[in-house]
């Protein structure tokens, strides 16, 4: 099962989008698993998480703005950070992430 979540990651400017029909099957079915146990996917919502990365991962991540708050997409956007690929980026960045909803 696929979800549209575009997932856009950000630092100093530059930043990097990913689709989930494009992006690796285990990444893929972490977005799908974070979904369904945080998320109703029939709703939408937007979330700005501020991370921590390094070596390929995100780690300290907080949430900084939730458009559906208390609807546990907070919770989908933590989860789905625990696998987003970073490649060489470092510091601190801005993940955006919109979940279209309707699915």
């Amino acid at each position: 099962m696929k979800y549209p979540i575009a997932i856009a990651a950000g630092i100093a400017g530059s930043f990097f989008v990913a689709q989930a029909a494009s992006a690796a099957g285990g990444f893929e079915d972490q977005m799908g698993r974070c979904l369904q146990q945080f998320a109703n996917t029939k709703d939408a919502a937007q979330v700005m998480l501020e991370c921590t990365a390094d070596a390929g991962k995100l780690s300290a991540c907080k949430v900084v703005d939730n458009s559906a708050a208390g609807k546990g997409f907070d919770k989908a956007a933590m989860c789905i950070a625990e696998k987003l690929p970073m490649g060489s980026k470092t510091g601190t960045v801005k993940v955006p992430f919109r979940f279209p909803g309707g699915a």
